[in-house]
């Protein structure tokens, strides 16, 4: 499968650990995942240099090419929150992921949108599970 994985990038790097987990274990499952690069630590310098309206543009057209969009949404993100309407907009299954006892945002975990699903996680090897669990059921 194709997965758009959306993280926080400038609204906070806490949890780029499991960012870096979850595309690993998206890769060796062998789904093709065009946003790899935002579990880098590197990913706030290499963003920085392309423009607002070309970040824009790259992430829509993947969002549109994408079978699935994966969110890890723990940090608070105005991109991640804007990532997700999109692609529920778009017709696409939205499965977020969060730990549990952080604070997300009510317009996520209240949504009753038949394509989406939120669910929390203990530790990361629960929310590789989680997400397992879910890609299986969308293949």
């Amino acid at each position: 499968m194709n997965v758009y994985f959306a993280c926080s990038i400038t609204g906070g790097r806490e949890f780029e650990s499991v960012y870096r987990e979850i595309v690993d274990a998206l890769t060796a499952d062998g789904h093709e995942v065009p946003t790899s690069h935002l579990a880098q630590s590197e990913v706030v310098e290499k963003e920085r240099v392309l423009s607002p309206t070309d970040v824009y543009s790259r992430d829509v057209q993947w969002i549109q090419a994408c079978d699935v969009l994966v969110a890890e949404v723990s940090v608070p993100s105005h991109g991640v929150g804007y990532e997700i309407g999109f692609a529920l907009q778009a017709g696409k299954p939205v499965f977020c992921l969060y730990q549990k006892d952080r604070k997300v945002s009510k317009m996520i975990t209240g949504n009753p949108h038949p394509a989406l699903r939120v669910e929390f996680y203990t530790d990361t090897g629960e929310a590789l599970i989680k997400l397992k669990r879910t890609l299986d059921k969308l293949s």
